[in-house]
């Protein structure tokens, strides 16, 4: 899980980088294949990112009607619920920027069961993508963040989806939130050019030390024996970035924080 960490005072100039380094990869994925193809984070940093990018300049400076929206996860809820990363992301980004609907995929269809949208949704990813040498879609950037636990995306402990090898979105019922979620599968993150996982606030400051720590002890992602965290499965062929606030940074050693 070896990665670039990079720490800021506050949710203010963490948010602001983050959509620096989103736009920069956008501009730069739209000259290189006339496209940006992107799967979108749930929660309240990334709301904020999606909020900054639909206001100037990046709603001036990027060319939204090259952008390509899919999501990393998503709870099996309707896209008007107030639980749906979808109607987030819509209210915050997508209903602001001239983004072609056709290029929009969101991941839940509540007329299909969990497993039915898991299948649909990789159908669009296989078709829409750009494909590896292996015929795995390849995202331009993947966001996601960490919980308290160490999950990421929808990729809890416990749950049969950290076990998938095959899949690239997969459905599960994750027994602690009494819910079922869909979410893409380590396959498909780790096929990805860039990955940013945002970390913030003191509550998560512990695992953040555990699951960084870790990763530079061994200098590269954990196995599957030896991860105690999701998160330390990430490892993308690409980028890594890892965008921390103070608050979540705390507690790493100085050598982390170069």
């Amino acid at each position: 899980m070896n990665g670039t960490l990079h720490i800021y005072p506050d949710a203010q100039p963490l948010t602001e980088a983050l959509a620096e380094t989103w736009a920069r990869m956008a501009v730069a994925a739209i000259a290189r294949q006339g496209a940006f193809y992107v799967a979108l984070a749930g929660g309240s940093t990334p709301r904020q990112l999606y909020a900054r990018l639909a206001q100037e300049p990046y709603r001036s400076s990027v060319d939204w009607s090259a952008v390509h929206i899919f999501f990393g996860d998503e709870r099996c809820v309707p896209r008007d619920h107030a639980d749906s990363n979808y109607r987030m992301a819509h209210e915050a980004l997508l209903a602001h920027v001239p983004i072609p609907a056709a290029q929009i995929h969101p991941m839940f269809d509540p007329a299909m069961s969990p497993g039915r949208n898991a299948d649909a949704y990789t159908a669009q990813l296989l078709a829409a993508l750009p494909l590896d040498e292996n015929g795995l879609p390849v995202f331009d950037l993947v966001l996601l963040g960490m919980g308290e636990d160490g999950h990421t995306a929808s990729l809890f402990p416990g749950t049969s989806l950290l076990q998938e090898n095959e899949r690239i979105v997969a459905a599960a019922y994750v027994e602690k939130l009494q819910a079922w979620r869909v979410s893409l599968t380590f396959p498909a993150i780790n096929c990805a050019r860039a990955v940013t996982v945002t970390v913030t606030g003191e509550a998560k400051a512990a695992v953040l030390e555990s699951v960084l720590t870790a990763s530079a002890l061994t200098g590269s992602a954990l196995t599957k024996s030896s991860s105690a965290y999701p998160i330390q499965r990430v490892a993308p062929r690409g980028e890594l970035h890892w965008f921390l606030d103070q608050a979540a940074a705390q507690r790493l050693p100085e050598n982390l924080r170069r």
